[in-house]
Formats: C-alpha cells, structure tokens, sequence
C-alpha cells in the first residue's frame, strides 16, 4: 500500500552529461521540493547511489564512463536498490529507446528534448511502483 510523502522528503538522483538538461532538471525538481543529487558520467551516478540512497533516478542513456542501461543494470542486479525508481532519458530514437530500457530495468523512459510535464509524471509512477510513495 503506498504512504503519501512530502518531495522534500524524497530524494532524487538526476545523471547527465549535458550540463544544459542537468540544469533543468535540477530547476524542476528543487521548484516542485525534492531533494535533488546531479552526476555528469555512469560512474559518478553509481558512487551518488550507494552514498546518497535516492528514491528515484533520472539517467541520460548516453554518458561517458558508464552508459545510463549500464547503471539501470547495476540498481537492478541488487536487491538493496529494489525500491529505486529509474527513468530513462535519450535523444537515440523512441523506437530504440522503448525496446532497450525496459531491457535493463527502466521503469519509465522519455525522449529528448524532454517535456518537464511529462517528466513530473513518470517521477510520480515510478515513486509509487518502486518506493510505494503517493507525493501529496
């Protein structure tokens, strides 16, 4: 049963390589009040995930170091992460991106250029599929 939960009891990481969208994203989510973790690569994402415990994930598909399905597969092949929400965001084609994310475990998955509405949305499902958190 889900638990209705404050955004600024929920912490969110958001993992890109273009600053531009980081930045975005970061505007949106402390706007709406979550707290919110940024990472520019794979690598940076995983260290923010066991450090920082985040309740959902935004992550770019194509990064350097480790790919966005990469870190997807890595939350997903530990049970410890099994209440971490993930979207998927790329630029590679809906067709593409609809085949391969759920693949690693995404939850959610939106084309580039992102549409912040829908963003709000998939953040919402998957907070209440993964952590069973209703925001209100």
């Amino acid at each position: 049963m889900a638990k209705r939960a404050k955004p600024e009891d929920i912490t969110i990481l958001a993992a890109d390589d273009d600053i531009d969208i980081l930045r975005i994203i970061h505007k949106r989510l402390t706007q709406r009040g979550f707290n919110v973790v940024t990472a520019d690569d794979g690598e940076e994402a995983i260290e923010k995930i066991v450090t920082e415990k985040p309740d959902g994930v935004i992550l770019d598909v194509m990064m350097p170091k480790l790919s966005g399905w990469e870190v997807c597969r890595y939350l997903r092949e530990r049970p410890a992460h099994d209440a971490v929400g993930v979207v998927m965001l790329t630029a590679i084609g809906a067709t593409l991106n609809e085949l391969t994310s759920p693949l690693y475990g995404a939850d959610e998955y939106l084309d580039k250029p992102i549409d912040l509405d829908d963003l709000d949305g998939a953040l919402a499902r998957i907070l209440e599929k993964r952590a069973g958190l209703l925001l209100g």
